[in-house]
């Protein structure tokens, strides 16, 4: 990734600058410079070089200012709009970005001086190559903190409707589709960090994470879920050995749903789109018997897929194939199709989505989520089952591809996915409670629809098929 901030570039300021730029905003800023031009994700730059070289302090103030400018973009854009002298110019893509980096730390940060936010983002502007425009980055920034109430940032933001911070498609479909309120739960999900969620197999770590700092609080759908209370969890060792790891609750439910439909402890299983690898994991742990095959067309994720999954080697095979050209017809028991999808329901993961994602983005999607779903189908033995999934709110990408691939599929049939949870119930899996909150979730064909807001998770669509002996 280019830094137009570095030291003897053209660009760079001049030594008599007046604030120096701290090196957490100065990567905040490349970073989103570099999501704003569609080069890589905020995830995966957040977990770059660049970042893991910093402090812990400024690798969180890096990941606050990104995710939160990402994520209030739209809302940020509107109120600076409103303060320049012409509210119709087109700003420079570094002018926008230093703007709405100091925009986010003013209204939205109750830590940071609004002198200091102002100061660095004018110099940023200036680094960038702006000299002339670092003027006018000063003028609107002193308006919008001059504008700025007493009030904190909690209080500012709850003032504001959710949905503005969404495009108005996204918002338009959602209510269609599930209601004003749950729309608006979902865009209030979608603007909130999420929860820092633990996978915990073995309950004896907690006690070891709390010598350690880490402070957790039980997951809401599943009892190995937990949710970090307090402390920096990727500094202790039981994340470090691998004993304790990152994942979202929903991710992990649709994991375990798949696990429990393996019928005999030696079974064959396909995870048919595998990386990163987390739910392979998972469907490793809850079947020690059975041999998988853990599929990525990717080849550098398929390398990252094969570090992680490195300690199940002897029965977990890691293959470099397209999951809509599957091979092995009617070789596997259990296949888990969890399919590219447009992410949607990973908004406050993941908020650059819904600057980039198009409406007509979505056909795309259901054409390559067809194609897997088929080849799944093809995967399975008669008699066994593939579980779908995507993290995507949209039919188009959800029902519609299960309807469609039951239409082309004579010998399939799609169950529900209440005999599921009772199964995880029975199992212990689930958290108390839980499982009458996930029946009360599923649709009338029995899919499982997981709604930011409804739940602490990401938002889920789970489908339960089956081919016929």
């Amino acid at each position: 990734m280019s830094n137009p901030l570095k030291p003897g570039s053209k660009k760079a300021a001049p030594k008599n600058r007046a604030a120096e730029i701290s090196s957490a905003r100065k990567e905040a800023f490349s970073i989103l410079l570099a999501v704003d031009r569609g080069h890589s994700h905020s995830d995966d730059l957040l977990r770059g070089k660049g970042v893991r070289a910093l402090s812990p302090a400024d690798r969180n103030l890096t990941t606050a200012l990104v995710l939160g400018v990402l994520r209030w973009q739209i809302v940020l854009d509107a109120q600076i709009q409103s303060l320049l002298a012409r509210p119709n110019a087109k700003l420079e893509t570094e002018i926008r970005i230093a703007l709405r980096l100091g925009a986010f730390q003013i209204l939205h940060m109750d830590r940071i001086p609004a002198r200091a936010a102002i100061d660095e983002s004018v110099e940023l502007a200036k680094h960038a190559g702006h000299r002339f425009a670092s003027a006018m980055v000063n003028a609107v920034l002193r308006k919008l903190a001059g504008t700025s109430d007493a009030s904190g940032p909690a209080d500012r933001a709850l003032e504001i409707d959710p949905c503005q911070s969404h495009p108005a498609w996204m918002v338009e479909r959602w209510t269609k589709f599930y209601g004003a309120d749950a729309a608006r739960a979902i865009c209030l999900h979608g603007r909130t960090q999420p929860a820092h969620m633990l996978r915990v197999v073995n309950p004896d770590v907690i006690a070891e994470l709390a010598d350690a700092g880490v402070m957790v609080e039980p997951g809401q759908l599943l009892a190995a879920a937990c949710s970090v209370h307090a402390g920096e969890v990727t500094a202790s060792a039981a994340f470090n050995e691998g004993r304790v790891r990152m994942q979202d609750e929903g991710s992990q439910l649709v994991a375990e749903i798949a696990a429990a439909n393996l019928q005999q402890s030696n079974g064959r299983i396909l995870d048919a789109c595998a990386a990163p690898g987390g739910k392979t994991l998972i469907l490793a742990e809850r079947n020690p018997h059975a041999s998988i095959v853990a599929c990525e067309w990717s080849v550098p994720r398929l390398e990252q897929l094969r570090h992680r999954l490195a300690a199940h080697a002897g029965r977990i095979e890691c293959r470099h194939a397209d999951a809509t050209q599957l091979s092995d017809e009617g070789a596997f028991d259990v296949v888990l199709a969890d399919v590219p999808c447009s992410g949607t329901g990973t908004l406050g993961r993941n908020p650059e989505i819904r600057h980039r994602l198009r409406p007509e983005d979505l056909a795309g999607h259901a054409e390559r989520q067809r194609a897997i779903l088929a080849a799944a189908l093809r995967a399975v033995r008669p008699g066994g089952r593939v579980v779908y999934s995507t993290c995507s709110l949209e039919p188009e990408e959800n029902e519609e591809v299960v309807a469609a691939a039951l239409a082309a599929t004579p010998d399939a049939r799609q169950f529900t996915l209440d005999e599921s949870i009772q199964e995880l119930l029975g199992r212990q899996i689930l958290a108390g409670g839980s499982a009458t909150r996930l029946s009360a979730a599923l649709t009338p064909q029995g899919e499982l629809r997981l709604l930011p807001g409804t739940f602490d998770t990401d938002g889920f669509y789970i489908a339960l098929l089956e081919r016929s002996a």
